[in-house]
């Protein structure tokens, strides 16, 4: 099956993020912060999305490979600028985030136990929803988000090692 998003996937650290949100909340600047880190850029705009073997795999259309857009400096290349190991061709998608304007009151996640999975072209990932407000830094919180999910994928939680801690006097 093959289905396609509004989006912007990245690959950091070795985790394909799924950024999603609304035009304008800057999906695309995220992005080419953190190209600017060193990590690479797969699609922006325009996500395919296609399920291969059970996991979830996302490339950009052709014809705006690579491209990414900045309102108030336009279209960009991101090979030119930042050379071919800036971007990739294909990437899996291991987790999504959902990009949101900040709501007072809203009741965000604060723990973490479980995360939310939502489900892209018949593969169920983790989906987070992370608030955007002024002077965030959401590249910073993206390599969070990459570096929670290897350790998660190891067995590690930083919930469990707080229950230890609790338990045992321990990390």
């Amino acid at each position: 099956m093959e289905t396609q998003t509004h989006g912007v996937l990245v690959e950091v650290l070795g985790v394909g993020i799924l950024l999603l949100g609304p035009s304008g909340i800057g999906k695309s600047e995220c992005a080419l912060e953190l190209v600017t880190r060193g990590h690479r850029l797969v699609a922006d705009d325009v996500v395919r999305l296609v399920a291969k073997d059970g996991r979830l795999m996302g490339h950009s259309p052709e014809r705006i490979r690579h491209f990414t857009e900045i309102r108030g400096l336009g279209l960009l290349y991101v090979p030119d600028l930042y050379g071919p190991d800036s971007v990739r061709g294909e990437g899996e998608v291991n987790v999504a985030v959902r990009l949101e304007r900040w709501r007072d009151g809203a009741d965000y996640e604060r723990v973490g136990l479980e995360r939310a999975r939502e489900r892209f072209a018949d593969v169920e990932i983790p989906c987070l929803v992370l608030p955007v407000r002024p002077a965030t830094s959401m590249a910073t919180l993206l390599e969070i988000v990459a570096r929670d999910h290897r350790s998660r994928g190891r067995g590690e939680h930083a919930v469990d090692r707080l229950a230890r801690v609790e338990r045992d006097g321990e990390g």
